[in-house]
């Protein structure tokens, strides 16, 4: 397959979990990637077992406008070009409204939200001049509410409408901007809860597919939405859950048979 031979793609926080499975998807798909992560000695290490066409590994802390520019820039310089923009970058942090610190707020959002405003802004010129396309690493809890993660249903449903916002706005431009909203996922991020067998159970028992998406599945998705075949698609904000949001919650009547 090589819907990305002589592409350029930018994938932050590509050390672990979607981001680096993303990674390796454009690679395989002909793309040359361009990688940062706050995680300077993981991102390397994982960047060296990626092969492709052409790689750049930075180290860029995506709360940093400065440094988020000069990785835009990096890329620019090494490739000539920038054909897709993944915004990966994200974190969470528990807590109710009134639970919640100044720190812990401002974190999630600058990690999460600021990321996705600094990285598209600076792309966005070079993206205009390919034509190119953004996908933003949103999440389901930008479509529907949780319990007690406040400040992760608002930056993950920001960048979901953002999506919407930038999709009207660069169309003309031909920059298609779309969202991928996972449900659980095998990532290091999630492994504390898919250790809590409670926790884990409740989810399978209300994913219809009966089971957590994998990195590589998520990552399908992005390829899709950043490719050729999803040219006619933009602004959207795509669950990839098992089913999960599509579940009304109500208890489940499955007739006997036989």
């Amino acid at each position: 397959m090589g819907r990305f031979q002589g592409r350029v793609a930018l994938v932050t926080a590509a050390a672990s979990g979607i981001g680096l499975a993303t990674a390796r998807r454009l690679a395989r798909e002909g793309a040359r990637i361009a990688l940062c992560d706050i995680r300077h000695d993981e991102l390397q290490a994982r960047a060296g077992e990626i092969e492709g066409p052409g790689l750049l590994a930075v180290a860029v802390d995506m709360r940093v406008r400065e440094e988020v520019d000069a990785f835009v820039a990096q890329a620019v310089a090494k490739f000539g070009r920038i054909d897709v923009l993944v915004n990966n970058a994200g974190l969470g942090r528990r807590g109710r409204v009134q639970d919640m610190t100044d720190e812990d707020w401002r974190l999630v959002m600058e990690t999460s939200l600021d990321s996705v405003f600094y990285a598209s802004r600076a792309a966005m010129p070079h993206l205009v001049a390919t034509r190119g396309a953004i996908v933003n690493v949103a999440s389901i809890s930008g479509l529907r509410g949780d319990g007690g993660t406040i400040a992760y249903n608002a930056a993950k449903g920001a960048i979901v409408n953002m999506t919407r916002g930038m999709a009207i706005d660069a169309g003309p431009d031909g920059v298609r901007v779309n969202a991928v909203c996972p449900g659980l996922t095998i990532t290091p991020m999630t492994q504390r809860m898919r250790d809590n067998e409670t926790v884990l159970g409740t989810y399978l028992d209300r994913i219809p597919l009966a089971r957590p998406g994998g990195a590589d599945e998520i990552a399908a998705a992005i390829a899709f939405l950043a490719s050729p075949d999803a040219s006619y698609v933009n602004g959207v904000a795509l669950a990839v859950d098992g089913g999960l949001t599509a579940w009304t919650g109500q208890p489940v009547w499955r007739p006997k048979r036989g």
